[in-house]
């Protein structure tokens, strides 16, 4: 798959997906007899993980170090495992955080569509 429609599946600019390659965040994708990039289902495997990780905050510099342990081979296993699982823990309390975001930004809502409900009460009653 070439990377333009790579970039379409993904909804990542080509430039992106370069970039991704260049730092390591996914691994190294091969290129056809004219160098153009030959991307595998592994490699749209590879960029939908990453883009899925990303997309809830992970850091990039996580991901490569993820990247780099899974090419080293099953003896990372567990180090991966671990990885990931402290990624979850953070991700867990920031939703915490985003949830407490959440319920003030909607009792402020709450407060404003009062204020506005009492003061379209008021301009009826002053309208002739």
């Amino acid at each position: 798959m070439l990377i333009a429609e790579v970039s379409d599946k993904f909804d990542l600019s080509q430039d992106t997906l370069r970039y991704y390659e260049r730092i390591g965040l996914i691994p190294r994708v091969n290129r056809n007899k004219s160098g153009i990039r030959d991307y595998t289902e592994e490699d749209c495997r590879w960029v939908e993980f990453v883009k899925c990780m990303r997309g809830v905050g992970l850091p990039i510099e996580v991901l490569i170090e993820y990247v780099e342990l899974f090419q080293q081979g099953d003896e990372t296993l567990e180090v991966r495992k671990q990885l990931l699982v402290e990624q979850h823990k953070q991700l867990l309390s920031r939703m915490e955080e985003m949830k407490t975001v959440m319920e003030r930004l909607q009792y402020k809502i709450s407060a404003y569509e009062q204020t506005i409900g009492e003061k379209e009460k008021t301009l009826n009653r002053t309208s002739p």
